[in-house]
């Protein structure tokens, strides 16, 4: 078969599946309001689909054993579709929860599943390239989503963000019938089901996730329901492990830590998501609060840094089997860390190019990285374990887009009330530079016509309105700088990396 058909025919599912973690944000308000439902309940609509998402994307090697690869990929972009079809006639909130949910459960299998069988069908030396079709799609869905969500949403409905799937839906699942082929050691297979490894992780990760995605706006552990959640979490986690290392038919085979390079590199792949779904989660918050940037303008600051993506990712995917993939791998970190920091220089003046600038950079560094990072971490997989090794890395680069957004969305609340105290101690008539612009806002107001006390007091309010604006300013920084420290930080673990060359491994034809 045809590797190219074979690579279109998974990438197809998974990039619509990728698209559907982001499409619903830009389209909240429309369904809140159709479905009147508040804004912390509505929310869910987004949390339930990550959960979901959560505790499938473990579970896929072990699940493409028990049903067969190629008819677990059916059923999961079948429900997926279906799914997608039910979301679009929800009648309620809580319809629409419940059939999101169905919709992360088809749709959490297709990324790990996606990518083994990439691996698999093409050659070992072939693998940069492989990964970079795949690294396309996975660093490209969060950009479209949000500008495809919102052009949907503003000229049709919101219905149709889900409609789409559809008929994208029904074509892969036509062509997964024709052209996947499961190797013999994908086929079906009795297995005993693992209930205790199966109820922990679904237990542990929906905790974790839900955690991640309402903690800032319930202030952590100032609130009952984070904790209880967090205990539960961490106790279910734990006994999952302690259930899965002695399991004679693990959901998650834990035994795949043991090689070196697969454990370092869903490190680095965690912080590296950590990093790019911070700053861009970050970026729109500050151009559409600070910077009065429209929805539209801010995704159009986003697009560029997708296309750098698209351009560096089968550039590295060529270099990846000519010179040292740790070097690549070291720059592409480097070069997204110098993004992440010159995003930690933005102010109230910046320019359109002033802002779209790192992010371009951003773009090309995480096309660097990506590529040898997933080759390196997957070349001493043998193929028979390729699913399950699939599985915890995509779950690891999820979970750390997660964190990434809880990390940055706490940074930015904190930081900017820490530093609105300090600001406001300078808002005194004994500070030099209040005493000079007092007078300059009240006497402006004046000449507006307003009465000298009225515009003494308005001029105090724009005054300190301009205080929240640079103390917010300043937590943006503040956050983008951290992401940035963060980043370098895992440098060193790239030389614990195998790289990758040679004769495959025992198991591996």
């Amino acid at each position: 078969m045809n590797k190219w058909i074979i690579a279109l025919t998974v990438m197809l599912p998974t990039l619509i599946e990728i698209v559907d973690m982001s499409v619903v944000n830009v389209a909240l308000d429309h369904i809140r309001g159709s479905l009147s439902a508040g804004l912390d309940e509505s929310t869910w609509t987004i949390t339930s689909y990550l959960v979901a998402n959560a505790i499938i994307i473990p579970m896929t090697g072990w699940l493409s054993r028990l049903f067969g690869r190629k008819r677990y990929l059916i059923i999961s972009i079948s429900l997926f579709t279906f799914s997608s079809l039910l979301c679009g006639l929800s009648w309620n909130l809580q319809s629409l929860v419940f059939f999101r949910i169905l919709q992360g459960i088809g749709g959490g299998a297709l990324q790990p599943i996606s990518q083994s069988i990439l691996l698999e069908t093409f050659p070992r030396k072939q693998h940069g390239m492989a990964m970079a079709i795949f690294g396309i799609g996975i660093m490209f869905g969060p950009i479209i989503g949000p500008l495809l969500g919102g052009w949907i949403t503003d000229n049709w409905s919101w219905h149709w963000i889900f409609f789409i799937n559809i008929p994208i839906g029904v074509i892969s699942i036509l062509m997964a019938l024709f052209f996947i082929v499961d190797p013999p050691y994908m086929k079906r297979m009795k297995m005993k089901v693992d209930y205790w490894g199966l109820a922990l992780l679904a237990v542990g990760l929906g905790c974790l996730q839900i955690v991640l995605d309402k903690g800032q706006t319930e202030d952590w552990f100032s609130s009952g329901f984070i904790t209880w959640l967090s205990l539960t979490a961490f106790v279910s986690l734990v006994l999952f492990l302690i259930v899965e290392y002695f399991a004679e038919r693990p959901i998650v085979n834990l035994k795949a830590f043991r090689n070196i390079s697969f454990s370092t590199g869903n490190t680095v792949m965690f912080f590296a998501f950590f990093n790019l779904f911070g700053s861009i989660v970050l970026l729109p918050i500050y151009l559409q609060t600070l910077m009065g940037y429209t929805a539209t303008h801010a995704g159009m600051v986003l697009g560029p840094g997708g296309i750098a993506t698209l351009i560096a990712m089968p550039i590295a995917g060529r270099l990846v089997t000519k010179v040292n993939p740790k070097g690549l791998l070291a720059f592409g970190i480097i070069v997204s860390a110098y993004s992440t920091y010159l995003m930690s220089q933005f102010n109230l003046l910046a320019d359109f190019n002033t802002i779209i600038w790192p992010r371009i950079v951003l773009g090309v560094g995480m096309g660097f990285l990506f590529i040898p990072l997933t080759t390196m971490t997957m070349s001493s997989v043998k193929k028979e374990d390729m699913a399950n090794a699939s599985a915890i890395y995509n779950l690891l680069r999820n979970l750390g887009g997660s964190f990434g957004v809880a990390f940055v969305t706490t940074m930015l609340a904190r930081r900017a009330q820490l530093h609105e105290v300090r600001l406001v101690e300078h808002l005194t008539p004994f500070d030099r530079n209040y005493q000079m612009a007092m007078p300059q806002v009240s006497q402006m107001l004046q000449y507006r016509g307003l009465d000298p006390a009225i515009a003494d007091q308005g001029g105090l309010g724009m005054i300190y309105g301009r205080l929240l604006k640079q103390a917010s300013m300043m937590a943006f920084n503040d956050a983008f700088y951290l992401l940035s420290i963060c980043m370098i930080c895992i440098i060193p673990l790239v030389f614990l990396m195998k790289k990758g060359q040679g004769e495959a491994p025992a198991g591996m034809h």
